[in-house]
C-alpha cells in the first residue's frame, strides 16, 4: 500500500536538496540526506531523488556518503542508466587517501547489482587485493565473489584466482577467511576451494587469531582434506585440541564434527572427543538463549545414541524451569529417560511427576510418556504414578495415561493384573479418539480378567452412532469379537447390536466391511473366528524389537553441526534400546576385549539317555543338531509365578554335581546348552525380552547390561505333537570373556569354575580367551526330549536374529 502523502514527501525533500543555502551548509545538508533514508524506510517510493542524490555523493563527509550509498544501492537496479553516473564517483573514492572511504566506495560498486556495471568494477577491485589497507582488501576479496554471480556464465581470470589463494596467507584472518569464502562462490562448478596439506596447516595454525565465525568457517572447509598417514592425523588433531573445548559453542561444535570425520577408523578416539566436549554442551544447556539451548539438546541426543553413560552424573542439569518454553521441556524430558539408572530414578520419577500437571497439554503428555517408558525397566515405580495420576479425572492425563499403559503393557505383560483393575470408570473422563482406542486395546487382549469389561463395550456401543472417529469405531469391533469369544453369554446382545448398526446403517465403508467380514466370521463357526482372531500376532522373522543397540558414531557423525538435529523433532528416545537404565553409570569407553557382534555356533550339549540328568557339552554335542521340529507349541499359560520359579529352580542345589535326575516323583530332567555369541553384555534385555514373547517365552528376570555375570530367567509350556505339555523353566548365563575374570589360563579358570559355579560360570569359552558364550541351564518337567530340542532351537534362532 503506498505511503499517504508521498507525493508531497518527495517535492519538499527535491526542494531541499536544491536550495544553495541547505548545499552551503554541511549540517543541514546531511541531516535532508538523513529525511530521505528516513522517508524510504517508511515506504515512501523516492526514486524521483535519484539525480539530487547522486549530487550529494561528492562530499568529503563519510556520513554523508555512507547515507547516499544506501540509497543508491537500494534504487540502482531500477535506475541502471542513471547509475552510471555515479561511477565516477566510486572510482574516484577508490583512490581516496582514507582507507575507510575506499572501502566503502569498493563494497557499493559491487552493491549496485547490474551486469553492465562489470567492465567498470574488475580494475578498482584488482587494485584493492594489492591496498595496504586491510579493510580494503577484506572488501576486495568478497567483491571478486559477488562479481562472479553477477555473471555466474563467465569465468573469472585464472590470475584472479591465483592471487585469491595466495591471499589465504595474508596477515589479516578476516582476509584469510573471505579468501576462502570467495573461492568457495568462484570455484562451485570445480568442487570449491582445494585444500591440502600446506594450506591446511597453515589454516590450523592461525585458528587462534580468527573470530568465533571465522574459526567455524574454517573447521568446515578443513573437513575435506583427509590426512595421508596416521602421524599427520594426529598432529592435525593435537592443533584441535584447544578449539575442542572453547567456551563458544559454535567452535566446539565445529571442532567436535572436523574430529569426528578425521577420526572415522578410530573409534576410540572418537569417543574420547565425545567425554571431552560434555563441559560445553552443559554450559551450551544453561544457556540464555532458548535458540542455543534447544539445539545443544539436540546435539546431547545424539551424542546418547552412542555413549549412554556420557552425561549420567549430570541428569540435574537436565530439570525442566517454570519459564521454559515446551518446546525446551519437551526435550529435557527426553534426555532425562536416557539418563535414568537405579540411584536416580526415585528423583528423576518425582521430577516428572511434577511435570504430569503443567498447563501445557503437550508437556504433560511428554512427562506421562517419559514416565512409560521408564516403566519398561521399572514398572511398579511406575505404575504406582500413572495408577494415581488417573484419579485427577482430568482428560488429557487420562487419556495420555491410557496410552502409555497400553504401549507399557505390549512389553511387560506382567503387568497387566495391577493396568486392568485401575481401568474402572476412566471411560468416563476419556473424550478424545486415541486414549479410547487405547482403552478399547487392553479391553480386547485383557477383558477376559476383567468384570467391567463387557458393560463398558455395552456403553461404547450405545454411543456408536454419535462416533465420529474411524479408529474407535475400528477397535470396537475388533474389542467386541474378541471378548465375545472369551465370555459369549455376557457379549452376544452387545455385538449382535453392534454388527447390524455397522452393516446396515454405518455409513464408512471401512466400517462396513469389517463388520462384514466379522459376521461372514461368525457364521463359519467359533472354532475358525478364534483361529483367526486369537493366533499369534506377529512373528519372529519380521523382526519387531523394542529398540536398539547403542549406534556407532559413524551413522550420525556428518549430521552433527547441521540442521539435521534440529529436524527430527520430538524423536523419542527408548531406554529399551540400551537395556536397563543402570548402563549409565558404567564407563562408556569401549570394551575392546569385547567383539562387536552377536553369532551363534553349533557346539551344543542336549539332553541325556532316558535315564535322565545332563551329559557334559562335550560327549553330547550331536544330540541337539537336528532341525526345529515342525509341530513344536509354545504357550505361556498356565502363568508360572516368580515364587513358583524359584521353588523349582532351587530344587537343582540339592542334587548331585553333574545335573542328575531329582528323586523325587515328579520326572524332571536338567540341561545344560552352550552357544557361542560375543558381546552379550551390549545387549538389551528388554529388547531380547520382547523378542522372547513373540515365540511365546515369558522372561522373569534379568540383570543390567555391562553387568558380570549377566543372567536371564524364562519359562514356557511346550508340546510336541499330541504328546504332554512339559514345563520349561531356563537361565541365559553370560559371564563374560576370559580377559575380564584376571587373565587366568584356561586350565586354571577350570578350576576356579568347579569351585564356584555361581560367581563364574562359563562354558563355551574359546582356547584364546577372545570368544564367550551363552550358557543355556533348562529345567524340563515331565522329561521330553523332543520338546528340549525344540526349545534350544528357538532359542538359538532367537539369539542370532537378536
Amino acid at each position: 500500500m503506498p505511503y499517504l502523502g508521498s507525493e508531497q514527501t518527495v517535492k519538499e525533500l527535491r526542494r531541499a536538496l536544491g536550495n544553495p543555502s541547505v548545499q552551503c551548509d554541511q549540517l543541514r545538508y546531511r541531516n535532508t540526506v538523513l529525511r530521505v533514508i528516513r522517508a524510504m524506510s517508511q515506504g515512501v517510493d523516492v526514486s524521483g531523488l535519484f539525480s539530487e542524490m547522486v549530487k550529494a555523493c561528492a562530499t568529503v563527509d563519510i556520513v554523508q556518503k555512507k547515507l547516499v550509498y544506501i540509497f543508491l544501492c537500494s534504487y540502482a537496479a531500477s535506475h541502471p542508466e542513471l547509475s552510471l553516473l555515479v561511477i565516477n564517483t566510486l572510482r574516484k573514492d577508490c583512490q581516496d587517501p582514507h582507507p575507510m572511504v575506499r572501502s566503502l566506495a569498493l563494497r557499493n560498486m559491487t552493491n549496485l547489482r547490474f551486469p553492465s556495471l562489470v567492465e567498470y568494477v574488475e580494475q578498482p577491485l584488482t587494485a584493492g587485493l594489492r591496498d595496504s589497507a586491510a579493510c580494503v582488501r577484506r572488501v576486495a576479496v568478497l567483491g571478486w565473489a559477488k562479481l562472479h554471480h553477477l555473471q555466474p556464465g563467465t569465468e573469472i581470470d585464472g590470475a584472479v584466482v591465483n592471487e585469491l589463494y595466495s591471499l589465504l596467507r595474508d596477515r589479516d584472518p578476516v582476509v584469510m577467511v573471505n579468501c576462502l569464502r570467495a573461492l568457495e562462490e568462484i570455484l562451485k562448478d570445480e568442487g570449491g576451494v582445494a585444500i591440502n596439506k600446506p594450506i591446511t596447516h597453515h589454516l590450523l595454525n592461525r585458528l587462534k587469531e580468527c573470530d568465533m565465525w571465522g574459526q567455524c568457517e574454517v573447521l568446515r572447509y578443513l573437513q575435506r582434506y583427509k590426512p595421508k598417514s596416521e602421524e599427520e592425523l594426529f598432529d592435525i588433531l593435537s592443533l584441535l585440541d584447544a578449539s575442542l573445548v572453547s567456551p563458544h559453542p559454535p567452535v566446539m561444535a565445529a571442532t567436535l564434527s572436523l574430529f569426528l570425520n578425521l577420526c572415522s577408523s578410530w573409534p576410540s578416539v572418537g569417543l574420547a572427543a565425545l567425554e571431552r566436549v560434555c563441559g560445553p554442551l552443559l554450559a551450551a544447556c544453561g544457556s540464555g538463549s532458548r535458540e542455543m539451548k534447544f539445539t545443544a539438546l539436540c546435539h546431547i541426543q545424539l551424542l546418547l545414541r552412542s555413549v549412554p553413560g556420557l552425561l549420567g552424573t549430570h541428569y540435574k542439569r537436565f530439570f525442566c524451569g517454570y519459564a521454559e518454553p515446551p518446546y525446551i521441556k519437551q526435550r529435557k524430558m527426553q534426555v532425562l529417560v536416557e539418563l535414568v539408572n537405579d540411584e536416580n530414578v526415585g528423583m528423576l520419577l518425582d521430577e516428572l511427576k511434577g511435570y504430569c500437571t503443567d498447563v501445557n497439554p503437550d508437556t504433560a503428555q511428554t512427562a506421562i510418556s517419559a514416565i512409560g517408558r521408564i516403566g519398561r525397566s521399572y514398572s511398579d515405580k511406575c505404575l504406582v504414578i500413572l495408577i494415581g495420576l488417573l484419579g485427577l479425572k482430568q482428560d488429557h492425563i487420562t487419556s495420555a495415561v491410557v496410552q502409555t499403559m497400553c504401549d507399557l503393557i505390549w512389553v511387560c505383560p506382567q503387568c497387566s493384573d495391577t493396568v486392568c483393575s485401575s481401568l474402572e470408570g476412566c471411560e468416563e473422563t476419556l473424550q478424545d479418539s486415541q486414549g479410547r482406542q487405547a482403552l478399547l486395546w487392553l479391553l480386547s487382549v485383557y477383558g477376559e480378567g476383567l468384570s467391567s469389561a463387557p458393560y463398558t463395550l455395552e456403553v461404547f456401543t450405545e454411543e456408536v452412532k454419535s462416533e465420529i472417529s474411524l479408529g474407535v469405531k475400528l477397535e470396537l469391533l475388533t474389542a467386541t469379537m474378541r471378548l465375545f469369544l472369551a465370555r459369549p453369554a455376557e457379549t452376544q446382545d452387545t455385538l449382535g447390536r453392534l454388527l447390524q448398526y455397522c452393516i446396515e446403517e454405518e455409513s464408512d465403508m471401512c466400517v462396513r466391511d469389517q463388520a462384514l467380514l466379522y459376521y461372514r466370521l461368525l457364521r463359519c463357526g467359533l472354532q475358525e473366528t478364534r483361529r483367526v482372531l486369537q493366533a499369534r500376532r506377529s512373528d519372529l522373522s519380521l523382526g519387531i524389537f523394542i529398540g536398539h543397540p547403542a549406534e556407532p558414531v559413524g551413522q550420525w557423525a556428518r549430521s552433527f553441526n547441521t540442521m539435521g538435529p534440529l529436524k527430527e523433532g520430538a524423536v523419542e528416545t527408548e531406554p529399551a534400546r540400551k537395556g536397563n537404565p543402570q548402563h549409565v553409570t558404567c564407563d562408556p569407553k569401549p570394551k575392546s576385549a569385547l567383539p562387536d557382534a552377536l553369532s551363534s555356533c553349533h557346539t551344543e550339549a542336549g539332553p541325556s539317555d532316558g535315564g535322565g540328568g545332563a551329559q557334559p557339552a562335550d560327549t553330547c554335542s550331536g544330540v541337539v543338531a537336528s532341525s526345529t521340529p515342525a509341530l513344536l507349541t509354545l504357550s505361556l499359560s498356565p502363568v508360572v509365578s516368580p515364587e513358583e520359579f524359584e521353588r523349582l529352580w532351587l530344587q537343582r542345589l540339592h542334587e548331585e554335581p553333574g545335573f542328575e535326575e531329582s528323586e523325587e516323583e515328579e520326572d524332571c530332567v536338567w540341561v545344560e546348552e552352550c552357544i557361542e555369541c560375543t558381546a552379550m553384555c551390549h545387549c538389551s534385555p528388554q529388547s531380547l525380552q520382547a523378542t522372547m514373547q513373540l515365540v511365546n517365552v515369558q522372561t522373569l528376570a534379568f540383570t543390567p547390561p555391562q553387568a558380570l555375570p549377566w543372567r536371564i530367567y524364562l519359562y514356557t509350556h511346550a508340546q510336541h505333537g499330541p504328546s504332554q505339555r512339559s514345563l520349561i523353566l531356563g537361565q541365559l548365563l553370560y559371564a563374560g570373556p576370559a580377559s575380564r575374570r584376571g587373565g587366568l589360563p584356561a586350565e586354571t579358570e577350570e578350576d576356579e569354575q568347579g569351585k564356584d559355579e555361581e560367581a563364574g560360570a562359563t562354558a563355551g569359552v574359546a582356547e584364546d580367551g577372545e570368544r564367550s558364550g551363552i550358557k543355556v541351564t533348562l529345567r524340563c518337567q515331565p522329561s521330553d526330549d523332543a520338546c528340549v530340542r525344540g526349545f534350544i532351537s528357538v532359542i538359538r534362532t532367537v539369539l542370532n536374529t537378536h
